[in-house]
């Protein structure tokens, strides 16, 4: 009995140990080209769905895709209603460990010979760098994986020699209903469907249960993998927990349909087995689990918007509307964490800019202090947010990024202070004589918006820059100017400082303006390229 169940908890430790390193190797090995795939490749609820699903299949860690979700929610990447299409995508991914198991692990034991993978994949990562290290991740979780799967077989015969659970009643509405919080408690316990569901094709393959009862617990395993989202989510912004909500209002639905339609499965698998050759035991087990989250993706993903519409209703934004992509939980992904930064930086920005609108197409000369203190407050804990992104000495995008990102602070910060406008000021910028300063600027702060909006030509960067400087040009030749008419009588003193303030008001926020879009563009903060650094003056 103790040999039993040592080998019973030995085999579902090595099992999910095997899924952690796999995960966490691929992910390493692939990691930023699946996560760049991920958030590109969901335009629409289908193409979320298509990403969700291979990415799961490549990691084998339904649980890895939906945190990482989470995390590009929480950050902006991805729209909810695209990380919907996801978390669908993930779910039907998860049941490529089914197949996995029914069709190798345990139609041929492969733990003795995959043993050699242990040992090989241990000694590129303790003795290789780079790539390879991950690589030895990898295939010594992919070889512990069916060592796993080996010793739970010979448990899970013991087990049925001793434990004939088969025998119990397997069918009725309470039966089912066991079996299935059976199932969920599993899940929670061992944090894994993925091991659930292999302990349970083992159980079925020996036959230490009946078909039905194996069907029952991987509809609960498939119910209680949501709790490694809900844990994910739980303190994390809104969109972390709309995402988490979505994922779990999927799966159980889900599981609920499959419960209820389970005498329906059953027929349809028994005719696939007498009419199509489908092999009874795991493999037969292995396609119900396929079929029922499928069924769930035909009925979720055509009303895939309305079904996120649905949750946000549930869920509303709360909070500062500027600041919602900063969550704490992204600290641990400084990618991620620095992307979040960026688009609030970005946000806050826009702010800026449409308040700097009002102070130059209105008569009044200064904004409310209410406004003032919100884009205020945006930066400062942006600021805070940035200080705590732990650094990545080794990655030299990512400090680029970082880099980038801190000039882009400085700028925000002076464009701020420029939010304070005199009425004398904002008068004098009416004379004709600054019309075509008042207009560079304005066509500056109309390019950022469109810019940084994704709603303007590929040159807009170009455009600004040339508008910039133009301006910079005017404000000395027009300084000369004011300066020989003061001194010639034909304007007061007191009228030609109002006038430079008013052209340098203009050219500083022109120039700010400029910098900033130019550190918080996209195509910077992919490829890092990035001008000297600018004068820090006013």
């Amino acid at each position: 009995m103790t040999a039993m169940i040592f080998q019973l908890l030995g085999g579902v430790g090595l099992f999910l140990m095997g899924v952690v390193l796999l995960t966490d190797g691929l992910k390493a090995l692939v990691g930023d080209a699946l996560n760049r795939a991920l958030v590109r490749f969901t335009g629409t609820p289908y193409k979320a769905f298509a990403s969700g699903a291979l990415v799961t299949l490549m990691v084998q860690s339904s649980s890895a895709t939906t945190m990482t979700l989470i995390g590009f929610v929480s950050a902006g990447l991805l729209t909810f209603p695209q990380a919907v299409g996801v978390v669908l995508g993930a779910s039907l991914g998860a049941t490529g460990t089914s197949w996995v198991v029914s069709m190798l692990g345990l139609k041929v034991s492969l733990g003795f010979y995959a043993l050699p993978l242990v040992g090989i994949g241990a000694l590129l990562r303790l003795l290789s760098h780079g790539r390879w290290r991950s690589l030895g991740l990898a295939l010594a979780g992919f070889g512990l994986i069916f060592v796993g799967i080996d010793k739970l077989q010979n448990s899970m015969q013991d087990m049925a020699g001793i434990f004939d659970l088969a025998t119990l009643p397997s069918t009725g509405v309470i039966s089912h209903l066991v079996t299935v919080v059976i199932g969920i408690l599993m899940t929670v316990i061992m944090q894994s469907s993925s091991a659930v569901v292999a302990t349970t094709l083992t159980a079925l393959h020996v036959n230490a249960v009946n078909f039905d009862q194996a069907a029952t617990l991987v509809i609960g395993a498939a119910i209680g993998t949501t709790v490694t989202s809900a844990l994910a989510a739980s303190g994390g912004s809104v969109s972390a927990k709309r995402t988490a909500l979505a994922h779990i209002a999927f799966n159980l639905v889900t599981g609920v349909i499959a419960l209820l339609l389970l005498p329906a499965f059953l027929w349809g698998l028994a005719f696939a087995q007498q009419q199509m050759g489908l092999e009874p035991g795991a493999v037969s087990l292995a396609a119900f689990h396929t079929a029922f989250i499928t069924l769930g993706v035909a009925i979720f993903l055509p009303f895939n918007r309305a079904f996120a519409r649905s949750i946000v209703r549930l869920l509303p934004e709360q909070g500062p509307h500027l600041t919602r992509h900063l969550d704490d939980t992204l600290l641990q992904a400084p990618a991620v964490a620095l992307e979040s930064t960026r688009r609030t930086l970005i946000v806050t920005t826009l702010e800026t800019i449409s308040l700097l609108n009002q102070l130059l197409s209105s008569a009044v000369a200064r904004v409310s202090e209410l406004q003032r203190v919100e884009v205020k407050g945006a930066l400062k804990t942006t600021q805070h947010f940035f200080a705590r992104i732990p650094p990545i000495t080794d990655d030299e995008p990512l400090s680029r990024s970082r880099i980038a990102q801190l000039h882009a602070i400085d700028h925000l910060a002076r464009l701020l202070t420029r939010l304070n406008l005199s009425t004398a000021t904002r008068k004098v910028m009416t004379q004709p004589a600054l019309q075509s300063a008042l207009t560079r600027c304005q066509k500056v702060l109309a390019l950022a918006r469109q810019g940084l909006l994704h709603r303007v030509s590929s040159n807009w960067m170009i455009q600004m820059e040339r508008q910039a400087q133009a301006l910079a040009e005017l404000r000395r030749d027009e300084r000369l100017v004011i300066l020989r008419q003061t001194a010639n009588g034909k304007q007061s003193p007191f009228d030609a400082l109002e006038a430079l303030d008013a052209i340098r008001w203009l050219e500083r926020v022109t120039y700010h303006t400029w910098r900033l879009c130019h550190y918080l563009a996209e195509e910077i903060a992919e490829n890092g390229e990035m001008e000297p650094p600018d004068s820090l003056d006013e």
